[in-house]
């Protein structure tokens, strides 16, 4: 039996990469969980034009933030772990604080004392010495601190491109075999648009 991933998307900008790791694990047929926060709503108004029904129906189950008592907020519930993307400075903060106010923040600490796999796409720029010591105490407590940053040398052509790289590092954390980017195979790929675009990047 595959376990479920726990996807939570929360008030930071880029919501985009909670729904196309959603739209990715539906493809892949991954069960999911979902927890959206309450001001991940209020941006999917600002950044999106999807209707929030089209959002939850890629995943297998959907949790109220406010419900701390979901499956998802017990260790006897198995899960594969939890990814939170966008993760905002927030939800960060109240990870690396154990401050279990919601069900995101709750969800989180159990994967935290359960050993199982946490990814945080933190997405905030720049940041000041607290946002790093918060980011360094949650891998210190052993979360994926995994910022959305976009790499070029799988020769991107568009922004779902850069988006979906991000979001196929996430789902490498966990194993989760797909195939949102190409690649980097030890070569550069020299075809006429690859050319154009100038030499690859090596990460």
């Amino acid at each position: 039996m595959t376990l479920p991933l726990i996807v939570a998307i929360t008030g930071a900008t880029g919501v985009v990469y909670g729904v196309e790791a959603l739209r990715a694990l539906k493809q892949l047929n991954h069960p999911t969980h979902l927890i959206l926060s309450e001001s991940a709503v209020r941006n999917f108004q600002i950044e999106t034009d999807l209707d929030l029904n089209e959002i939850k129906a890629f995943a297998d189950v959907v949790h109220s933030n406010k419900n701390v008592g979901a499956s998802t907020a017990s260790g006897s519930f198995k899960t594969k772990g939890m990814l939170v993307a966008p993760c905002s400075i927030k939800s960060l903060s109240s990870i690396a604080n154990s401050y279990n106010d919601n069900l995101i923040t709750r969800s989180a600490d159990v994967c935290l004392k359960e050993r199982r796999r946490l990814v945080l796409m933190v997405r905030e720029t720049p940041l000041h010495k607290g946002h790093l010591d918060l980011m360094s105490r949650c891998a210190d407590l052993g979360a994926v601190i995994l910022p959305p940053m976009p790499a070029f040398y799988h020769g991107p052509q568009t922004i779902m491109d850069l988006i979906r790289q991000s979001v196929g590092k996430a789902l490498d954390q966990f194993d989760i075999e797909h195939d949102l980017f190409h690649r980097w195979s030890g070569k550069m790929d020299m075809t006429p648009a690859r050319l154009k675009q100038g030499p690859a990047a090596v990460e």
